[in-house]
């Protein structure tokens, strides 16, 4: 019986240096704010603060963090007085709607990263542009071109535009060594680029560049300005596989995630099935 008597002493005197402890805990952390029963803590408040930061402007933002909490607790509660029943049983429905898409998603995403072949092959690729090419029509006009600029001071101006209009390789390759002396280059003409992007780099009108051109040149206080059009594709006109090919692999691998998710779908109703989880009455 003393032994009884001792062992819940000991218990009681453990479970009120407990509280005492947890009222410390939160004695640790001042109160900053108050909205009805609800508290913010001084320790809520650390990890908004970014470091060298002013006191000036930690002040701001700490001023902008409890107005902004204030708000939405306030919001929180006369939302919850005012809605009706009906109407908070509709909201729970779709947060339970929202959950179970969330963790249905996340187990497909799952499921894809583990299943999916993503290796698409060029044949594939080239098999699917052919048999869909009309769906693929530029919103944009591409051109092939390549273009530099380079300051006045360059002595070998002759020379650089004797190498930039000529089609021979060695001068090719004798301008791509020289490419660090210009201030802004793109001397590859096989890739075709959206024509709004080389207009954002030049201070040429679209209506110069669109003349298919073996040259075009234009000289401005800051230097002077080379440019050759190799060819050009309008809206309209059909994309070019090297052009519309990463669009391709995707739309493939999305094609694919579908029909894993249906054989996925079929795989799990037909096992349930099988077990007599899944019954239809």
């Amino acid at each position: 019986m003393r032994l009884l008597i001792v062992c819940l002493c000991v218990l009681l005197l453990n479970s009120c240096n407990y509280l005492g402890f947890l009222e410390k805990e939160e004695d640790t952390s001042k109160i900053v704010a108050t909205v009805n029963t609800d508290k913010l803590f001084e320790n809520d408040l650390k990890d908004i603060l970014p470091r060298n930061i002013s006191k000036e402007d930690s002040l701001i933002l700490v001023k902008s963090f409890i107005q902004d909490w204030a708000v939405k607790k306030l919001f929180l509660k006369e939302a919850a007085n005012n809605n009706t029943l009906e109407s908070l049983e509709n909201i729970s429905k779709l947060v339970q709607d929202y959950k179970e898409s969330l963790l249905i998603n996340n187990y497909k995403e799952e499921l894809i990263k583990q299943r999916l072949d993503t290796i698409v092959s060029e044949e594939e690729i080239e098999l699917y542009y052919t048999a869909n090419k009309e769906n693929f029509k530029l919103n944009e006009v591409l051109v092939k071109s390549k273009y530099l600029f380079f300051n006045h001071i360059m002595n070998d101006e002759k020379q650089i535009i004797d190498l930039f209009k000529s089609d021979d390789i060695e001068d090719a390759e004798e301008l791509e060594r020289q490419q660090l002396s210009f201030k802004m280059y793109q001397l590859n003409d096989s890739t075709w680029t959206e024509l709004d992007k080389v207009l954002l780099k030049l201070p040429f009108s679209k209506e110069n560049l669109l003349k298919k051109s073996k040259f075009i040149q234009k000289q401005d206080s800051l230097g002077l300005y080379l440019v050759a059009i190799k060819d050009i594709l309008n809206r309209n006109d059909i994309a070019p596989l090297s052009y519309i090919k990463p669009t391709i692999k995707e739309m493939i691998l999305h094609k694919r995630k579908i029909e894993l998710i249906r054989e996925i779908e079929k795989l799990i109703v037909k096992d349930a099935t099988k077990n007599n989880n899944f019954k239809i009455y």
